[in-house]
């Protein structure tokens, strides 16, 4: 008698084979752009028949879609955590700076970029835009706003003071594509000046801030 014991095939749930594909599909937008989101090049990623992409994502513009607006909220969440027990509002937004800064940032900005174009002629990829941009507004606003009540920050506006510090670090990334070894410190820094303009800082305060401690 064989003592060799065939392994049993281990079946994903729905659910998780659904994550599983838009975990693939989002890391494929990140590091080579919505184009190459297909239902074929995600079957190829896991090993898979292309059928069972088009189970869970009848056309590849839904595929798309949630590519990008799984991929977006990580980014939110990793920048600008929806809770916040380690640090002060102040330490928290000279956190989401720093991170904002840095090259890693760039594929999340090529990402953005690639989706706004995009969004032009596929409506299902419009809306995930529009409401990625409102979570990001909703998400600062409400740091600004806890920074107020707490006496850190000083706006009348909470919404505008968000809307205007996203725009500049919108404007800033827009450049990931191109070289900006040359760009000087003001410009750099000019995310973190408006932030302390609308909110009432002397200047350097949001770069001196210590980074909040412990996990996200």
């Amino acid at each position: 008698m064989s003592s060799s014991v065939e392994r049993k095939r281990v079946r994903k749930t729905p659910e998780a084979r659904r994550a599983e594909i838009v975990e693939t599909a989002a890391r494929v937008a990140l590091t080579e752009g919505l184009e190459c989101v297909t239902l074929r090049r995600i079957a190829e990623e896991l090993a898979v028949r292309p059928g069972l992409i088009s189970h869970y994502f009848p056309s590849a513009e839904e595929l798309v879609a949630e590519a990008f607006a799984v991929a977006s909220t990580g980014e939110l969440d990793s920048l600008l955590p929806a809770e916040r027990p380690h640090g002060t509002p102040a330490q928290y937004l000279a956190r989401y700076f720093a991170l904002s800064a840095g090259e890693a940032y760039d594929d999340i900005s090529r990402l953005w970029i690639n989706a706004r174009h995009l969004s032009r002629y596929r409506p299902v990829l419009r809306d995930r835009v529009a409401e990625q941009e409102r979570a990001s507004d909703d998400r600062l606003e409400g740091l600004i706003r806890e920074g107020v009540e707490r006496g850190e920050f000083r706006t009348d506006d909470p919404r505008t003071a968000a809307i205007q510090i996203l725009v500049v670090l919108d404007g800033l990334g827009a450049h990931a594509n191109t070289d900006r070894s040359d760009r000087p410190e003001a410009v750099t820094r000019m995310a973190v000046t408006t932030a302390e303009r609308v909110l009432g800082l002397a200047a350097g305060t949001l770069s001196g801030t210590s980074l909040p401690t412990g996990p996200d």
